[in-house]
């Protein structure tokens, strides 16, 4: 049974003659009265009767006019979905970023792609960057947004204006307090932190396999320092969570200036001169799916 059998029924059904329908439906009669008769050979039933020159339903015929009509029915319902989705009126895209990204960069150019595509429903969970790159491997999220980068050659990564990794301690650290000064002036406000000094502190920490500590992972080493050097006193699995305990502590953090711009305006945290280098993030997909229209017109916003 095929769609056109079903609608050349219909048409038939409706106009109780052959003629007719085939005229309406721009068919030939013969390929009009095959079509039904298909349907009768193929299910072994009659669902016209033949009564003079004309024809007319039979019960069974009726009964099954409902059920067509309801099946065509939802075949134009499935094309007109299938226009919306490539119109970009309805759609899904489920998205998985890590949680600087997730937190503090997506969530405004989000809710202005929502704005201009209001059909478009989003999906988005959030993880660590190693995280994010596994469920783009497997297929749950369709794109991931993540700070550190992945080497992984079935992933694509696109390149975009990330943040700035910062190092902040806070108001009772011995470098806000005054209790450890050089050359007579406070290390906030006053000459840079050398890398040998960073081993005078105690550390909070993201979590192995997070991009912050990645970046920072790396910046040390090219400065000559390894990770394993530091005295780290907690590692911590969210942004929010390192932050509150730099900020109630005497440790120092390497972490997103987008995380803590509140906390430097209110001097809960102070940024310590370190520096560090400005960080791109990484629009992840897998190279072998599909690139949706969703996915194309979601990736061009944020270009914009």
């Amino acid at each position: 049974m095929t769609l056109e059998q079903l609608r050349i029924f219909i048409a038939v059904a409706e106009k109780q003659h052959v003629t007719q329908a085939a005229s309406e439906l721009n068919l030939t009669q013969s390929a009009t009265s095959a079509a039904i008769a298909a349907l009768e050979a193929r299910y072994d039933i009659k669902l016209f009767d033949r009564i003079g020159r004309g024809i007319v339903l039979t019960q069974t015929g009726r009964d099954f006019l409902i059920e067509a009509r309801a099946v065509l029915a939802r075949a134009r319902a499935a094309a007109q979905v299938l226009n919306d989705l490539a119109g970009l009126k309805r759609g899904s895209l489920t998205i998985a970023a890590s949680q600087t990204v997730a937190n503090y960069w997506l969530p405004g150019r989000l809710q202005a792609f929502h704005a201009a595509y209001p059909g478009i429903d989003l999906h988005v969970s959030i993880a660590n960057t190693e995280q994010v790159a596994r469920a783009v491997l497997q297929g749950s999220a369709d794109l991931g947004f993540v700070e550190g980068e992945v080497d992984d050659a079935s992933l694509a990564a696109k390149r975009i204006d990330g943040d700035a990794l910062i190092v902040v301690v806070g108001a009772k650290h011995p470098w806000v307090s005054g209790k450890n000064r050089v050359d007579g002036k406070n290390w906030i406000g006053g000459k840079k932190i050398a890398p040998k000094d960073l081993l005078a502190t105690a550390w909070v920490l993201r979590e192995p396999g997070s991009g912050t500590r990645s970046m920072f992972e790396t910046a040390l080493r090219q400065s000559g320092i390894k990770l394993s050097d530091l005295r780290i006193a907690l590692e911590l699995p969210s942004n929010e969570a390192v932050r509150t305990a730099v900020e109630t502590g005497d440790c120092a953090t390497a972490i997103s200036d987008l995380v803590v711009t509140p906390s430097l305006a209110a001097k809960t945290l102070y940024r310590v001169k370190f520096d560090l280098p400005r960080r791109s993030f990484y629009i992840l997909r897998h190279k072998e799916r599909h690139v949706s229209r969703i996915e194309q017109a979601l990736l061009k916003s944020l270009q914009g």
